[in-house]
C-alpha cells in the first residue's frame, strides 16, 4: 500500500482525524474511510475547525475528536440554557458544530454552577453521554476544584462528609446524619494561606448539587463571593474554579488529562 504522507506517522494522522484536523474541500473530515474524488483539495494539520469556535464568548476550547469536546468556561456562563437564559455553553457548541459542518450535538456530560469556572465535557452524541454516566468513577480519575476560602483554615488537609438536601426554595443544606438526601464527601488541602483567607483545593468523591460551597461553609470557612452560602462580599466573582479534569476515553481508551492556571483573581483576592 502506498503512503501518502510518509513524513506523517499513522498514529499522528489518526489524531489529526480525531481532532477535526483534516479538511476535505474546506470541511471537516474524521472517518478513516471518507471516500475522496479527482481534484479534492486535502488539508492536514495546519488548518483546523476549531479556528471557527468564537474568541469572544468566555469558552475556549480545549481539546475536540469526534466523540467528544473538552472546554473551559468563564464564570457567569450556564452550561445548559434554562426557560430565562438561552446562552449556555450547549448553544455555543451547537453553533460551532454546525459552522463547522459536523452532524452532532452537544450533549451534556456534567455540570458546573453558572458562578463556577473551569473544564466540563460534553459528548457528541448521546451514546457517548450514557457511556459516561453508566460509569462516572470508571473514567473520571481526577477532578479537582480550586477556591479561595474566607479566613484561615486551621488544618492542612481534611474530609467533610455529610448529606444534601434542597429545601422548597432549591437551597442545598447540609445534615451530619442522613437526612433523606444524598451523601456528599469532599476532601480539601491548603495550598496557600494568605494574610486574610486560603487558597484551598477541594477533591469530589460524589457530585453533588452546591457541594464544595455548602461543604466549606460547613468548614467555618466559605468561599470568597459566594453571596448564597456564605456572605456578602466585595469579590467580583465566586471563587470557586475546576482546574483539573483526568479521565480515560470512554471510546478510545486513551488517558486524557487537562489542567488550567488558577485564576490570576484568585491570587488577587488572596
Amino acid at each position: 500500500m502506498q503512503i501518502a504522507f510518509p513524513e506523517i506517522s499513522r498514529t499522528r494522522l489518526k489524531q489529526y482525524l480525531q481532532n477535526g484536523r483534516v479538511l476535505v474541500n474546506g470541511k471537516s473530515v474524521t472517518q478513516f474511510d471518507h471516500m475522496l474524488h479527482p481534484g479534492d483539495t486535502i488539508d492536514i494539520g495546519q488548518s483546523q475547525p476549531r479556528a471557527l469556535f468564537p474568541q469572544n464568548s468566555g469558552i475556549r476550547l480545549v481539546y475536540e475528536d469526534r466523540h467528544l469536546v473538552v472546554i473551559d468556561k468563564q464564570e457567569g456562563i450556564l452550561s445548559m440554557a434554562t426557560s430565562h437564559h438561552s446562552f449556555c455553553v450547549k448553544t455555543v457548541l451547537d453553533n460551532y458544530f454546525e459552522r463547522s459542518r459536523q452532524r452532532c450535538h452537544a450533549h451534556l456530560v456534567h455540570r458546573l454552577d453558572r458562578e463556577t469556572s473551569g473544564l466540563m465535557i460534553f459528548a457528541k452524541s448521546r451514546t457517548v453521554q450514557q457511556l459516561f454516566e453508566q460509569d462516572w468513577k470508571g473514567f473520571v480519575y481526577d477532578r479537582r476544584y480550586v477556591a479561595v476560602a474566607l479566613g484561615h483554615i486551621q488544618d492542612d488537609e481534611g474530609t467533610i462528609r455529610s448529606w444534601l438536601k434542597d429545601n422548597r426554595q432549591y437551597v442545598t443544606y447540609s445534615s451530619p446524619v442522613d437526612n433523606g438526601g444524598k451523601l456528599a464527601v469532599t476532601h480539601y488541602r491548603v495550598l496557600q494561606r494568605g494574610a486574610e483567607n486560603t487558597l484551598v483545593e477541594a477533591r469530589l468523591d460524589t457530585g453533588r448539587k452546591n457541594q464544595i460551597r455548602v461543604h466549606l461553609r460547613d468548614l467555618g470557612h466559605p468561599i470568597v463571593g459566594d453571596n448564597k452560602y456564605g456572605l456578602q462580599s466585595k469579590a467580583h466573582r465566586l471563587c470557586l474554579h475546576a482546574y483539573r479534569l483526568h479521565f480515560v476515553h470512554p471510546v478510545t481508551g486513551e488517558r486524557l488529562q487537562f489542567d488550567t492556571p488558577i485564576p490570576k483573581e484568585f491570587l488577587n483576592v488572596l
